[in-house]
């Protein structure tokens, strides 16, 4: 009786440890990749490069995680400075993704830009800065809404360059200019100057 009772427990034994062993002990799941090292509310954001701020930004919620130079925000507004101390481009947008190591930022959902110097505003659900490059793009299906002077274009494929100070659009576009009576008066006297 005593043999059927060690076998049993044997049998049992033998059996969970073969149901319970896994043989993918490369497959561990690192709690620190999902879940933020730190995690902010209401936060308010400088970043300085050499002793000077170049970036200040305000999210509801800005996520860090362990081991990487990813960080993601919630509710974005933020204004960029240039060498001078004066905003070069504000903005807004529902998401950021931001890689501090490539030096790639993300931005999704209701994205308003302005850009002072150019007097520019961009409107866009997805837009990609990559500050080594500074160029701006969208997707290739992407519309983006730029607004300049009395000029309105909507395209798709948007792709932006810091460095000309150029943009084009790779998909279709639609757009309007607006003039004024006063440049309208302007090109009547220059017809009626050439028909003399």
């Amino acid at each position: 009786m005593t043999e059927k009772i060690i076998f049993k427990a044997f049998l049992f034994l033998s059996l969970t440890a073969a149901a319970s062993c896994s043989l993918k002990y490369a497959d561990t799941v690192d709690v620190d990749d999902t879940v933020p090292e730190l995690y902010f509310t209401k936060a308010k954001i400088t970043r300085y490069e050499n002793d000077r701020v170049t970036v200040e930004m305000a999210a509801d919620t800005v996520e860090q995680y362990k081991d990487s130079s990813e960080s993601y925000a919630k509710n974005l507004s933020f204004a960029a400075y240039d060498d001078d101390n004066q905003v070069t481009t504000e903005g807004s947008c529902g998401y950021l993704f931001a890689d501090t190591s490539k030096e790639v930022y993300e931005l999704y959902n209701g994205i308003e830009l302005y850009n002072h110097s150019d007097k520019t505003n961009f409107f866009a659900e997805v837009l990609r800065w990559n500050k080594k490059t500074e160029q701006l793009t969208s997707g290739v299906n992407s519309e983006v809404r730029v607004e300049k002077d009395d000029t309105v274009m909507t395209g798709l494929g948007f792709s932006a360059s810091g460095i000309s100070k150029t943009f084009s659009f790779s998909g279709g576009v639609d757009g309007e200019i607006e003039t004024s009576k006063k440049t309208e008066a302007i090109e009547e006297a220059d017809e009626e100057e050439a028909e003399e």
